[in-house]
């Protein structure tokens, strides 16, 4: 089969021209000026990030409004890099997890619990990594600076993913087992295509999670550590600690910005485009748009590069790669029984090394009664993380049905939604501190919503992309019959978009553990305020460098999220692939 569709590919035109002249048109010249913009962009951010180390002592971060535009533009480059990472690990991890059932033993835990480790705790431990191994050079800083993003960003991608390449429609899956296709094939005519527009609103989602942390990804203090690099997340720390309310606010306007030109010039036309890849059988009658998209169609030159990229897409598909041939006959099933307790023996086993060794390293400087006293923060941190994201399913998912099944408001409401996400808990942190202050608040209730700010909005991006992926003829049907609003919520909408608020309530929650490490610190100039949790007992720690007491914490926090993932979301998961999968 993949022979036949690589000679037939070789028989197609490469550009499909004929006699047609390849002069630009106006809208080639708009799309060459955006392109050569992006790149000037990128070659300048390469330039400063090869700058010697000492030139973070020499110049450092100041809060003089001129240097805002190129403060941005280091931020940005680093947000896309981490995305670009991200995106790499998503379609590695995901799709061995969603492949392999030894490997997914190993991946879901270890994405339940990296997702739960906070960003000051890989900093406390790479850091000093990265910085040594680039020692003569910004570069060691940019690296620690990016990965601490690129842990705010993968989790969630590769959640989404894994889902839905589980939730492939089992027609389709037929369909392509019918026609012999190889996995690779299958893996880019059928599944990464069908799980497109659940991953393009994810990785809009991390790229504002990536925000939430920018202060502590920027402006980084390890113990005796202190590393300021130039940016908005550096920024924003410089003019919290100096009360500067006008900086503040200076930052928070640049940031709109930001987040609107690379909404209009990248996601949205990436929206518009991935429509094509909804599973539907009736075609909608209001469809994503996009100007950025609709200059790159009517460009001449544009249309017929494209053409010849697709055309390269389409010959790697079809690659006879000799691990991509389909199996010719499984293992019987005592065989394949035997060989998944062999492996689970041997995660167990490297699980219990790993786990020995941590007990070694603690308890030479703590006791017992410092690991109950860990446990009962994060008995804290639980309870808070349950109430906050039971109240924010109860707001935002009629709200994101509401807008995931109407175009155009998805259309005006992404910008703004992608803003809100965005936007980092510590610039509330002043309004918090001094409302906490003069109305005499106890921090331990008040401070807690600044640990959903962040998180609340995976939830509303991915009922959002259920909504929009849900198919028409079945909305049709359901209107049809005439479906009391009961039950139409009932047995036509939550089933469908399950799966999708399933991977965003699990993201939201192992979010939301990772965001009490800034949420339960606020601080406003010489004013600090603590919430009683586990995130406050390891921002103490990190800040004393008491790597004992981080790495507890983290045990602690990490085997709280994996233990709701298993009695929780892991039946939810289960659930939505058995009885809620489109078929």
């Amino acid at each position: 089969m993949a022979r036949r569709d690589l000679e037939k590919v070789g028989r197609t035109p490469l550009l499909g021209l004929g006699g047609v002249e390849l002069r630009p048109n106006v809208y080639d010249l708009a799309i060459f000026v955006l392109i050569a913009a992006a790149f000037v962009a990128m070659a300048h951010g390469a330039r400063e990030i090869a700058a010697p180390a000492t030139g973070l002592v020499a110049e450092p971060v100041t809060l003089d409004p001129a240097n805002l535009p190129e403060y941005a533009l280091r931020t940005t480059l680093r947000m896309f890099a981490a995305i670009a990472a991200s995106l790499v690990f998503t379609f590695i991890v995901a799709t061995l997890a969603a492949k392999s059932r030894k490997a997914e033993l190993v991946i879901v835990p270890a994405l339940d619990i990296l997702q739960s480790v906070p960003v000051l705790g890989f900093l406390t431990f790479t850091v000093v990594f990265f910085l040594r191994l680039f020692p003569q050079s910004e570069l060691g800083a940019e690296c620690a600076a990016v990965f601490a993003i690129f842990t705010s960003q993968a989790w969630n991608m590769a959640f989404s993913f894994y889902q839905s390449l589980r939730t492939v429609p089992a027609d389709l899956d037929e369909v392509s087992r019918h026609f012999q296709l190889s996995p690779w094939l299958k893996f880019w005519r059928l599944e990464a295509p069908f799980a497109a527009p659940g991953l393009i609103w994810n990785t809009m989602m991390s790229m504002s999670g990536g925000w939430f942390f920018v202060v502590a990804s920027e402006a980084i203090t390890v113990g005796d550590t202190t590393v300021k690099l130039p940016g908005i997340g550096s920024w924003l720390a410089v003019a919290i600690a100096d009360r500067n309310i006008a900086a503040v606010v200076q930052a928070v306007l640049t940031m709109a910005i930001v987040i609107l030109a690379y909404d209009q010039l990248l996601f949205r036309p990436i929206v518009a485009w991935a429509d094509k890849f909804r599973f539907e059988q009736t075609a909608a009658q209001q469809r994503p748009r996009s100007w950025v998209y609709d200059l790159w169609r009517r460009g001449r030159l544009v249309r017929r590069l494209t053409l010849a990229t697709a055309w390269a897409g389409r010959a790697i598909s079809v690659l006879p790669l000799g691990f991509a041939r389909p199996a010719r006959q499984a293992a019987t099933p005592r065989a394949g029984r035997a060989s998944d307790v062999v492996w689970r023996v041997a995660v167990l086993a490297v699980a219990a090394y790993a786990l020995w060794r941590i007990v070694l390293f603690t308890r030479a400087a703590l006791g017992w009664s410092d690991l109950w006293t860990a446990i009962e923060m994060g008995l804290l941190t639980l309870l808070r993380v349950a109430v906050l994201i039971t109240i924010a399913s109860a707001i935002w998912v009629p709200i994101g049905v509401w807008i995931g099944l109407r175009p155009w408001a998805a259309t005006r409401v992404q910008p703004l939604a992608q803003f809100l996400a965005a936007f980092p808990a510590n610039v509330l942190f002043p309004i918090a501190v001094v409302l906490i202050v003069s109305l005499r608040l106890d921090p331990d209730i008040w401070l807690s919503p600044l640990m959903v700010l962040g998180t609340q909005w995976y939830i509303l991006f991915n009922v959002i992309a259920g909504a929009s992926a849900f198919p028409t003829d079945l909305r049709e049907a359901s209107t049809l019959f005439r479906l009391r609003t009961w039950q139409w919520w009932r047995k036509v909408i939550v089933p469908g978009i399950l799966p999708y608020y399933v991977t965003g309530a699990l993201t939201a929650s192992g979010g939301s553990w990772n965001a009490s490490i800034v949420a339960e610190v606020a601080s406003w100039g010489d004013t600090k305020l603590k919430a009683v949790g586990l995130g406050s007992y390891i921002a103490d720690a990190t800040e004393a460098a008491d790597y004992p007491r981080v790495v507890l914490g983290i045990v602690v926090m990490s085997v709280m999220v994996v233990v709701c993932n298993r009695l929780i979301w892991r039946p939810l998961y289960r659930l939505a692939e058995r009885r809620f999968r489109l078929a």
